[in-house]
């Protein structure tokens, strides 16, 4: 891959100026399309039509138009280094060719058939993700979202043992149907105590604090372990665990190495299943691995693993992999409309095909291990970072009042702002009101690019 030497932006307009992505293999496409109203109308238009609660980022909210590589473009013309991908989905570039082909090809031939008829796409995609997967005997089911893939993971779960309890991570985001925020935890994400579940939550998730934070690795796992133990002593026995590897949402948290791994021998005993929720960590973006429940794999993959997110690319992926007689258990008849459509297949099929022919995961553990050794140095001095934490390139900068292990959203969104205006894009998170910066690029970024971005993170924090 092309690493060319870009310095970092003096801001969105001179970004704009200084042309196409770095590593890009075209100039900035000119998109000559419809005059753009200025933002303002269009936010006054979007609060009109849509809910209170659909969040949008930063004070001037932002209407991008198109995008390149690592790079994406506004409405006014200014370009940006994107940090996000549009919450971690666009996984290897914007625009990819190989990506955009296969869906202009596939859509000329027939965009829509339902699962009702064979799909060749969609079995071409569900043979290699089920061979990817190292579940043994695996199947696969397509869905068109996280959340969606999440909920069916539960259903499966839950008639498979015939129970509705399921265990879950404090601070975890699974989604937000109605069976995944109540079993997300997070209370800033799950707007309802209803559910058709009961939820019963787990230590773990969180390494740097809460009452095990003063502990050592092993330590901590044996806490965890004896917290589990002491749970299922009080309880009927659960149908599942659904575990995050990396917490996403929850401010891309994570606890020790084979964490999971020592629950299972737990969970096995009580014929509990193991669902692994990918749809953030899944495909490489570790670096390490290119599932994250590798990390913890000492005695095997999950029984079920969720994915979406990153394989689409930016069309809407999603999916559920499981053993035949997990996925089997089902007796009644079901279908998807819009899963698995020709074209996402499409999408799905060419954008693993780069990712692995490419080695991005090999790239993000690389670029990813330079970025976050950089970003450690430049939060070294400012008293307002608690942590720099992460792997691959999924890294997340913990923010607090200097002094305090108070959380300080209004810091995190103060860098945001600033970042935007030095010409980045970053997310938040956190289960501490939204104080972690996110960081996730596309994983075929460069290290220029990480420069680029390190240095205008540095500009940001520095104004604090």
């Amino acid at each position: 891959m092309t690493e060319a030497q870009v310095g970092p932006a003096a801001g969105p307009a001179a970004a704009h100026a200084a042309g196409p992505a770095a590593g890009s293999t075209a100039s900035a496409p000119s998109h000559e399309g419809p005059v753009h109203l200025p933002a303002t109308a269009l936010h006054d238009r979007h609060r009109a039509v849509l809910p209170d609660w659909l969040a949008l980022y930063y004070r001037r909210p932002l209407e991008l138009t198109h995008g390149e590589g690592r790079h994406v473009w506004d409405a006014d013309g200014n370009r940006y280094l994107d940090f996000f991908g549009g919450i971690l989905t666009t996984m290897t570039a914007h625009a990819l060719p190989e990506v955009t082909k296969a869906v202009s090809e596939q859509a000329g031939r027939l965009i829509h058939s339902s699962t009702l008829y064979l799909n060749r796409p969609m079995v071409d995609f569900a043979e290699r993700v089920a061979h990817l997967s190292g579940i043994p005997d695996a199947r696969v089911f397509v869905t068109t979202s996280g959340t969606e893939a999440n909920d069916t993971a539960l259903l499966l779960a839950t008639a498979y043992r015939r129970s509705n309890q399921i265990l879950a991570m404090r601070n975890s985001y699974h989604g937000r149907s109605f069976s995944t925020v109540s079993i997300t935890g997070n209370s800033g994400w799950s707007p309802t105590s209803l559910s058709p579940l009961q939820t019963l939550y787990v230590h773990g998730g969180v390494r740097t604090r809460g009452p095990y934070a003063h502990l050592s690795d092993a330590e901590f796992i044996a806490a965890c372990v004896a917290d589990l133990e002491d749970l299922l002593g009080h309880t009927r026995v659960p149908a599942a665990l659904i575990a995050e590897p990396i917490q996403g949402v929850g401010g891309f948290t994570s606890p020790p190495d084979g964490l999971y791994a020592a629950f299972r021998e737990v969970l096995g005993r009580h014929g509990i299943l193991w669902i692994s929720d990918e749809v953030q960590t899944g495909w490489g973006r570790t670096g390490d691995h290119f599932w994250g429940w590798q990390a913890h794999a000492d005695n095997g993959p999950p029984d079920i693993l969720t994915f979406a997110k990153g394989i689409g690319n930016g069309m809407s992926v999603g999916g559920v992999v499981a053993r035949a007689e997990i996925m089997n258990c089902l007796d009644t008849n079901s279908i998807s409309t819009f899963g698995g459509s020709p074209v996402t297949m499409a999408a799905g099929v060419a954008n693993l095909t780069y990712l692995l022919e490419h080695d991005l995961p090999g790239n993000a553990r690389r670029v990813g291990g330079l970025l976050i050794e950089r970003l450690r140095a430049v939060g070294a001095p400012v008293p307002a970072v608690r942590e720099v934490r992460g792997r691959g390139l999924m890294i997340g900068i913990e923010l607090v009042k200097p002094g305090t292990d108070e959380a300080d959203p209004e810091a995190a969104a103060a860098v945001t702002e600033a970042a935007r205006e030095g010409g980045l894009l970053i997310g938040k998170g956190g289960g501490h009101d939204s104080s972690v910066l996110r960081i996730a690029p596309p994983l075929s970024l460069t290290v220029a690019e990480a420069e680029e971005g390190a240095a205008i993170l540095e500009r940001a924090l520095g104004r604090l």
